[in-house]
């Protein structure tokens, strides 16, 4: 009966904040669904109004909620990883290497500018500056016990000069196109067809990502739902296009995407309180600048390589920013760039930083840990 009774609350203080997300979303930001239910669940979780039926004492909605949010995610991520992106990946393999190391790199830079200049503890630093994207690192940072409020911030403050600024710079320095490249191509192998072929193919790409997901939490992996679901559908993909010699194509509507922003949004903005924005003036500009310098460091850094590979400076810019999947990809649809290219790169730095970056940082915070208390027991023997 309890259990009843919290699934209600749940899917009630879901919906309220979903409303948030729909009314963001008609601004035609891709990530809206996720900004505004998350600004509106935090609203919520910190005013706790009586309507609400949420217990002062109450942590927040169900974890499930972000589970399941991770995997639809994860399952979206992973159809994109198909035969043509391995293609277009065969064929840069290096510049995408280098690029993608530095931007994590530049990105841990940022973290560290945040870290010292600002009053935010340093597992919240690396985190929120990470090139994950908003809808991956505020679940991570739970995860790895960072400050989710300042994560949330700090994602959202660089998704939002990317989206803002980049499409801007590329606009003005488009003086020709190159009609030979297809825009359209490899977004993703996913459509809104419902025939019985595509929607055998998704109910056996969602028990793959399932299956992969326990496995992930068996093997204690980072974010299990979200990197278990993404690396399973990823490889069950690929395997079953290079086993019949094309891309299989699965039901895969776009609400999915939105739906599982709303869960993601509302279950991390139902566990922020007051004390978590304390100090949030310093972090806003601190986080700011240092966003700033990334992205242009990183549109610097795809100049070079635009020059050096050949590659149109238009897609060298979109696949290298360190901005969303989904905000690229649209963008490089209406500039007629590489779309393959920009997802395979975003892609992949997305799965790098899931699969790699959880595991630093939490060697770097206990290294730092021991520092500290070395420090701590040196100053107490003096």
């Amino acid at each position: 009966m309890k259990k009843d009774e919290n699934l209600l609350k749940d899917l009630w203080f879901i919906a309220i904040s979903a409303a948030g997300g729909f009314i963001l979303s008609l601004t035609g930001i891709s990530i809206g669904w996720m900004i505004g239910t998350l600004i509106v669940a935090c609203c919520l979780a910190m005013i706790r109004p009586a309507w609400l039926m949420m217990a002062p004492d109450q942590k927040g909605i169900n974890r499930r909620w972000l589970a399941l949010g991770q995997m639809i995610l994860g399952i979206e991520l992973g159809q994109k990883l198909n035969l043509s992106v391995l293609s277009v990946l065969k064929d840069h393999w290096f510049s995408v290497g280098v690029m993608l190391i530095l931007s994590i790199l530049l990105a841990m830079l940022s973290g560290y500018v945040l870290w010292r200049f600002s009053k935010t503890d340093m597992m919240t630093s690396f985190v929120g500056t990470a090139p994950g994207g908003l809808s991956a690192m505020p679940s991570i940072a739970q995860e790895v016990g960072a400050n989710t409020a300042i994560v949330s911030l700090v994602q959202m403050m660089r998704v939002l000069l990317v989206v803002l600024s980049i499409p801007f710079l590329v606009i003005m320095i488009y003086t020709k196109q190159d009609s030979s490249t297809s825009a359209a191509a490899g977004l993703s192998s996913a459509t809104t067809d419902f025939r019985l072929a595509p929607v055998l193919w998704t109910v056996i790409l969602i028990l793959a990502a399932w299956g992969a997901c326990k496995a992930a939490k068996c093997l204690k992996f980072p974010a299990p739902w979200l990197l278990g679901s993404m690396l399973g559908v990823a490889i069950v993909h690929v395997g079953g296009a290079a086993a019949i010699g094309h891309d299989m194509t699965a039901w895969w509507p776009s609400q999915a995407n939105h739906v599982s922003q709303v869960f993601l949004g509302a279950t991390i903005g139902s566990k922020m309180y007051k004390s978590m924005f304390a100090g949030v003036t310093r972090i806003i500009i601190v986080g700011f600048v240092s966003s700033v310098g990334l992205i242009a460091a990183m549109f610097l850094s795809a100049v070079i390589v635009s020059e050096l590979t050949g590659i149109s400076l238009i897609t060298s810019v979109l696949a290298f920013a360190p901005g969303g999947i989904a905000e690229m990809a649209t963008t490089s649809v209406t500039l007629h760039a590489d779309s393959t290219f920009v997802v395979a790169v975003q892609v992949i730095r997305v799965i790098l930083v899931i699969a790699l970056l959880p595991p630093f940082y939490r060697l770097l915070h206990h290294l730092h840990g021991e520092k500290k208390g070395k420090e701590s027991s040196i100053s107490s023997n003096a």
